[in-house]
């Protein structure tokens, strides 16, 4: 059985080697697997969880490094196809250390990982997965967006069930059109996480209570909010958590949320405490956000342990 099964966006992360340049001066970069639920899938593998994904790559070289990198870190690729004539997607970003990280994805013209149909789901595994994760990238087009819908309601809410509100707006719309999806899905979902900016676009309020309350009043069993130097906010219906920050110096943040996203799986698995498992996330989406790169970067679970024994 799978504990961790990620649904939704995979590409070829090209970074630049070197620090605080733009793009225009950039002269090297590093090659890396990327999509934020594949990076989740990576993560929670590190941490010795049987993890798997399901993406879809372009018939191209990068298609087939996707394969490659997928095994390399244990996370199983049976459910990685390919599509004819789309090529896979390559992200590029600048580093701007501490906060500035712009990204520049190249998904054109239609990002294989949206091409997901309903009708080729392994459905027994998205239901017999102990903790299945998609994002809101994969509804912001079709046939993607029904695929979703059709796992969650074969899923039935069984185990854990996460949303992760991974809002881009350059995939949609408007942030309206993002949040009629997102409040179509959180009934069918038992977690939700995203940082405030993310919180905001699904329930339209950016105080972190009030926007934990909302995700709960929609149906949602837990709530985690990522406030940046703020902590971390949980919420269930019985229960409200808040942790700090772990300092960091940051050379690139944007690893950060998905190693988070993998440690939150690992310890809703493992049947820990709340407060525990906000902690132990946030130590690893520390860890990722002090080095260069994202699926290389993750954690295993004695380096999360030991900048918690630090702390």
């Amino acid at each position: 059985m799978t504990d961790v099964l990620t649904m939704g966006r995979v590409g070829v992360d090209i970074y630049p080697l070197q620090v605080g340049v733009s793009l225009r001066e950039v002269e090297t970069f590093g090659k890396y697997l990327g999509g934020s639920p594949t990076n989740v899938a990576v993560a929670a593998s590190k941490l010795g969880r049987a993890a798997a994904v399901i993406t879809r790559t372009g018939k191209d070289p990068f298609g087939e490094f996707i394969h490659d990198a997928l095994r390399e870190y244990g996370v199983d690729d049976a459910f990685v196809t390919a599509v004819e004539g789309l090529p896979t997607p390559v992200t590029f970003c600048e580093i701007r250390p501490p906060e500035d990280f712009p990204l520049f994805f190249y998904r054109f013209p239609k990002a294989p990982d949206l091409v997901i149909n309903p009708e080729e789901l392994d459905i027994s595994a998205v239901r017999e997965a102990k903790l299945f994760w998609a994002t809101v990238t994969g509804l912001s087009q079709e046939p993607s967006r029904g695929a979703h819908f059709h796992a969650w309601e074969a899923r039935a809410k069984r185990g854990f069930t996460v949303l992760d509100l991974d809002y881009r707006p350059m995939f949609w719309d408007s942030a309206d059109a993002a949040r009629e999806q997102v409040r179509k899905a959180l009934p069918h979902v038992t977690v939700a996480v995203g940082n405030l900016d993310e919180v905001e676009v699904a329930t339209g309020l950016r105080e972190p209570y009030k926007a934990g309350q909302a995700l709960l009043d929609a149906g949602v069993e837990l709530a985690v909010v990522k406030q940046g130097g703020a902590g971390v906010l949980g919420m269930t219906r019985d229960e409200t958590v808040s942790v700090p920050p772990v300092p960091v110096e940051v050379v690139n943040g944007l690893g950060a949320g998905d190693a988070f996203g993998g440690a939150l799986c690992h310890g809703l698995l493992a049947g820990w405490p709340l407060e525990r498992v906000l902690r132990f996330a946030n130590a690893a989406g520390s860890i990722v956000a002090g080095r260069l790169a994202c699926a290389p970067a993750m954690p295993t679970a004695a380096e999360v342990e030991g900048v918690l024994d630090v702390g």
